[in-house]
């Protein structure tokens, strides 16, 4: 159980059957009354969002989720097959399982797989990763880090923004959680 007090942005908990997430929490003291806080929860099994109100000090189930190290091992068709390093047992998800996420997955890559009741719920990647450009528009002399961006396609088919100066080949580091350019790598 886990007290309403103690929520934070990411903190996992269970109602009404399924696993929601907490993406914005504020704890509110009106002048009269008792003090309570107003949540944002994202379903993490539909994606869903809803708002809900707690009291203050309200307790609730905590999702016990089991984080498990898993590598990418190849594409079978819509399936994506992930290999447990340590059983070598092979587990399969949908694209439409692993959701977004699927733009920065690259073969060989070690991703969390989170479970809750032998259900998989998310695949989570690194916070950043290292991509290959494959079509870009080409760099002139004269582009400056600090000048525009221009559109890149990575070698897994992801598009993000560069500046201008990267070319066609280099590796670049790139923000998972906000698609967005880190460097050169």
């Amino acid at each position: 159980m886990i007290s309403s007090n103690d929520f934070r942005t990411g903190v996992s908990i269970e109602l009404d059957g399924s696993v929601w997430r907490v993406v914005e929490f504020l704890h509110v003291k009106p002048g009269k009354g008792s003090a309570f806080v107003r949540t944002k929860l994202k379903n993490v099994q539909t994606g869903n969002t809803v708002e809900k109100t707690f009291r203050a000090g309200e307790t609730v189930p905590q999702a016990n989720l089991e984080k498990k190290v898993m590598q990418h091992t190849y594409r079978e068709g819509e399936d994506l097959v992930f290999m447990d390093m340590e059983t070598f047992e092979e587990v399969r998800m949908s694209e439409e399982q692993v959701g977004d996420r699927v733009k920065y997955l690259k073969e060989e890559m070690e991703v969390n797989v989170v479970r809750w009741n032998e259900q998989i719920l998310e695949v989570e990647l690194p916070n950043s990763v290292v991509l290959e450009i494959t079509e870009t528009d080409p760099g002139v002399k004269g582009d400056t880090a600090t000048g525009g961006t221009k559109p890149a396609i990575l070698e897994t088919g992801a598009q993000v923004m560069v500046p201008l100066f990267i070319s066609i080949g280099e590796k670049i580091k790139i923000d998972t959680r906000n698609d967005s350019y880190l460097g050169r790598e």
